[in-house]
């Protein structure tokens, strides 16, 4: 079977490459330099497997986009301004009743328009059961020497007020020594279905806040307060020189997501719109530690973040 077609982009010694048949994911984020007469190339997100990429797994890639929601609704059932949400399992790989991740990283994009440095795609989907509003969406992945850029809308092409949430999943490669430094508020602790139990602000908070050693953590967890910057740290290694990634986001991506389970070779630093269930916890908890977002009909929502690296 044919590969689909891929999208590069180049910028100084930065490459990024797009799958938009895989969700409109990135398959890789890289730097690729000579050095002594040698080709050297460092990846800061785990690349896409070549199986992932003919399967179009979002799963596999180095990130895929979020949207209308970030992570799981339970049993996917929710109200919203009387409209029912019955939204179907759509893990690929799990046989979980939760769906997560919303509609967009399970579908092909559009490629609208590709330059040296520049790719903008497009996603269109029609109304349905399992999400009662039509939207589009838009990404826009800009990339210069210093770093990339993600700009993301959400727009709403119904005639009643959807919910929403928006987001990035990136996956980062854990090697011996990795650290990250990521500042909150609180996290929420989560039962055996990854589902939010209640906040808390110590555990994992105050190390993340002042920097730590990923191999001493073991989640996937939500957390508030995020003060929209994350640090990842790795030491030199035969991939290359000691060497750090900063993320950035604007709101409404005020909320994140670290997923780290022990003696993986990755792990996933996720900036979103609002947390896990956040529909089905609007009883319980104010507007403020769930995120989450009313779009009215005709209009949009739009996220930015950004990944630089440094050595």
């Amino acid at each position: 079977m044919p590969s689909d077609p891929l999208v590069a982009l180049r910028a100084g010694e930065l490459r990024l490459v797009l799958a938009p048949a895989a969700g409109g994911s990135i398959a890789s984020f890289t730097r690729a330099w000579n050095e002594g007469g040698r080709e050297r190339e460092l990846h800061w997100l785990r690349p896409a497997s070549e199986e992932g990429l003919a399967r179009r797994n979002p799963l596999a890639m180095a990130s895929f986009p979020l949207l209308p929601f970030c992570n799981r609704i339970r049993d996917g059932r929710a109200s919203f301004e009387g409209r029912e949400i019955r939204f179907p399992p759509n893990h690929p790989a799990e046989p979980s009743p939760h769906p997560l991740h919303g509609i967009g990283w399970l579908r092909p994009w559009t490629v609208e328009s590709a330059s040296e440095r520049q790719a903008v795609l497009t996603l269109q989907v029609d109304a349905s059961e399992a999400w009662p509003w039509a939207f589009s969406a838009r990404q826009v992945y800009k990339l210069e020497p210093e770093g990339l850029q993600v700009e993301m809308t959400l727009a709403n092409e119904d005639h009643a007020t959807m919910p929403a949430g928006i987001g990035h999943h990136p996956y980062f490669p854990h090697t011996p020594g990795t650290r990250i430094t990521s500042p909150t508020r609180a996290m929420w602790r989560a039962d055996a279905e990854v589902l939010p139990t209640g906040l808390d602000e110590g555990g994992p908070v105050p190390l993340l806040r002042e920097g730590v050693e990923l191999a001493q953590l073991d989640l996937d967890n939500n957390f508030v307060g995020w003060e929209r910057t994350t640090r990842i740290d790795w030491p030199a290694d035969d991939a290359g020189p000691a060497r750090s990634l900063w993320m950035e986001a604007q709101p409404p991506l005020d909320y994140f997501v670290l997923y780290c389970p022990r003696q993986y070779p990755f792990f996933c630093a996720e900036p979103v719109s609002q947390c896990t269930d956040w529909l089905n916890l609007q009883a319980h908890y104010e507007a403020q530690v769930l995120g989450g977002t009313r779009i009215p009909p005709r209009e949009s929502l739009g996220a930015r973040f950004t990944l630089r690296p440094s050595l």
